[in-house]
C-alpha cells in the first residue's frame, strides 16, 4: 500500500539547519499552498492558543533512515532503543508532529513559536490542539527523555 501526500504549505524562516536543543523561542510563517488551501483554511483558528503542526523532515536522507534500534542522539549512556520507542527524525517515515504556540495567521501565513522544523520544511497538516484530544491518565516516560527534552525547547 502507498500513501501519497502533497503538502499544503512550507516552512519559512526560523531556523537554516537542524539543531537538537533550544527551539522554545524559535519563530518561524507556515506559508499555505494556494493550490492546496483557500484563505479560508485559515477561518477561526486564531480562537486557538496552540496548533499541531505535521511535516515532513525532508533533509535527511533515505541512507539516514532508522528501521531498527539505536542509541537515542547516538549517546551510548542513555539505552539502545526501538526507533518507534524514540522522537528521533530518522524514522521511516520522516513525520515530525509538534505542537505549537499560534502566533499570529494572515491569511495563508500561520505565524507559530517552538516548531522544530527548518526552513523550508513541507508542511502536510496543520490541526487546532485541542485539550480534549490529549492524553488522559498518567502519562509515563523513561528517565533518559527527561534529560533529551531539558534543553529542546
Amino acid at each position: 500500500m502507498s500513501v501519497v501526500l502533497q503538502p499544503i504549505g512550507i516552512v519559512r524562516g526560523g531556523r537554516a539547519e537542524a539543531v537538537d536543543d533550544g527551539w522554545g523561542t524559535v519563530e518561524a510563517d507556515i506559508v499555505l499552498d494556494p493550490a492546496q488551501v483557500t484563505p479560508e483554511a485559515t477561518l477561526g483558528l486564531t480562537a486557538y492558543s496552540h496548533v499541531v503542526v505535521v511535516f515532513h523532515m525532508h533533509k535527511v536522507g533515505e541512507d539516514k533512515v532508522e528501521r531498527g534500534a539505536r542509541h537515542p542522539r547516538e549517546r551510548a549512556d542513555w539505552p539502545r532503543l526501538g526507533i518507534l520507542a524514540q522522537p528521533a527524525r530518522s524514522r521511516p517515515n520522516r513525520l515530525g508532529v509538534t505542537p505549537v504556540a499560534l502566533v499570529a495567521v494572515d491569511g495563508r501565513t500561520v505565524r507559530v513559536r517552538g516548531l522544530d522544523a527548518i526552513d523550508g520544511t513541507p508542511v502536510l497538516d496543520i490541526k487546532p490542539y485541542i485539550t480534549g484530544f490529549a492524553p488522559r491518565g498518567v502519562i509515563r516516560e523513561p528517565t533518559w527523555v527527561r534529560d533529551l527534552m531539558r534543553e529542546y525547547w
